[in-house]
């Protein structure tokens, strides 16, 4: 399983601590989220990693270079322009030869990705996302799913309430979707996802998600891990 990491985001909601540094690059405890997104990565066994770039792209290359360090082999993709999430992932993955794992760079979680991955071959359809449910949806993508968890409907970031299991982000791809990305800027949940109906599952994750949107959920996240810690030095 190869892997396209998602971190070209400039974190504008972050300001001003990504004035000088790109989201990715914010620490949480004492390393950066994205040290922890190939961690969690290798950790099941994802260790050939293309990773997009865009704002700030020379402070991650020189952090993480090549990621022989990390034990994982890293390679950039980085963008002139803005591609969208899915013109992202494919100018990213040109040349993989297999299914791929999608994840944000600026995200924190502890899913379980191989659990992901399993459930991603059971169905065999173009893509599984990686679901979670929050308090406040109006924020996300929302998602109404049947019983076996194929999607049946997508809201982007609703008013009215319709439900509050959201996309994180996280997906798994047949290598095929590559072909129904059109060339320039596009969006999965805008422009690919609604041209493939019936191709699309999700998986309600167990364990933490944070996006880290916001000064408040960011301190929040650091405070999770930080707990986390202690609690796992007792």
């Amino acid at each position: 399983m190869q892997a396209v990491i998602m971190a070209g985001g400039k974190g504008t909601r972050l300001a001003p601590l990504t004035d000088h540094a790109p989201k990715p690059m914010m620490p949480i405890l004492d390393k950066p989220i994205l040290a922890y997104v190939i961690e969690l990565l290798k950790k099941h066994g994802v260790t050939d990693i293309s990773v997009t770039l865009g704002y700030m792209a020379n402070q991650i290359i020189e952090a993480f270079g090549d990621g022989k360090e990390l034990g994982v082999r890293l390679r950039y993709s980085v963008e002139k322009e803005p591609l969208g999430t899915a013109g992202s992932v494919k100018n990213a993955a040109r040349g993989f030869e297999e299914d791929f794992l999608v994840i944000s760079g600026d995200a924190y979680t502890d899913f379980d990705l191989t659990d992901l991955i399993e459930f991603h071959k059971s169905h065999g359809k173009l893509a599984t996302i990686a679901a979670t449910k929050v308090e406040n949806p109006s924020e996300y993508g929302v998602m109404l799913l049947n019983s076996a968890g194929k999607v049946r409907a997508f809201f982007e970031k609703p008013q009215a309430p319709v439900g509050n299991i959201v996309s994180t982000g996280i997906y798994v791809f047949k290598k095929e979707i590559l072909k129904k990305i059109p060339s320039g800027f596009q969006d999965f949940a805008r422009n690919v996802f609604p041209k493939i109906p019936g191709q699309i599952y999700a998986k309600v994750m167990r364990g933490y998600w944070s996006d880290i949107g916001t000064l408040l959920s960011y301190y929040g996240t650091n405070y999770h891990v930080a707990e986390n810690v202690v609690l796992a030095s007792k």
